[in-house]
């Protein structure tokens, strides 16, 4: 089965910035998604920042290959996130709630999630890369 993943905030930064571990599973990959909560988060960190143009290009730039689409909410997604925020506050290993929606979206397609936060390690039928 070909590799589906879903990029976390710090996981599209490794790829971009040339760290191997991110370079690697976003090659391997046959079908790459960024969370919409990914892309407001890189968003509003750009804005922060000094080079905001630049990153805005790459950026771009990624999304426009064939393999990489972004990942929206629907109403399933708020079904499986309710599902994952009560079974995590009930487990006492509740996470930040930008990171439940990225989680929901993992789940709900089917997809390995690549992140560094180990927190996620906590959601229950979560694939990791």
């Amino acid at each position: 089965m070909a590799l589906r993943i879903a990029l976390d905030t710090n996981r599209y930064t490794d790829y971009v910035t040339g760290i191997a571990a991110g370079q690697d599973a976003v090659v391997r990959a046959a079908e790459v998604y960024l969370p919409f909560v990914v892309l407001a988060e890189l968003r509003g960190g750009y804005r922060l920042g000094k080079r905001c143009q630049e990153n805005e290009r790459v950026l771009a730039e990624f999304l426009r290959t064939p393999r990489v689409q972004v990942l929206f909410a629907d109403e399933h997604t708020t079904h499986v996130y309710a599902e994952l925020y009560a079974d995590l506050r009930r487990a006492g290993t509740p996470i930040p709630t930008s990171d439940l929606w990225i989680a929901a979206l993992a789940i709900q397609h089917d997809l390995a999630l690549f992140s560094r936060d180990r927190h996620f390690d906590a959601v229950p039928r979560l694939p990791r890369n």
